[in-house]
């Protein structure tokens, strides 16, 4: 048992280009129409259509010291 090193992994090339691309992508980002809408859509279009849900179901319900067979719909 002594002399082995169990705790060496064989490095697997694969992981290694995915593990290099993952922490150099800044570099080689580019701006492309798809690029743009894709960015458009989760940083406008998504808030956006969270705080309009968010603000016409402000207040509907109240969860808070209802029992069995209370309404939670305060509207």
């Amino acid at each position: 048992m002594a002399g082995l090193e169990h705790y060496q992994m064989a490095q697997d090339p694969a992981i290694q280009k995915l593990g290099n691309m993952t922490t150099n992508r800044h570099k080689y980002f580019r701006w492309t129409p798809r690029t743009a809408r894709i960015s458009f859509m989760y940083l406008v279009f998504v808030p956006t259509i969270l705080g309009i849900v968010a603000y016409k179901t402000d207040g509907k319900w109240d969860f808070r010291a209802k029992r069995r067979g209370d309404l939670v719909v305060e509207y």
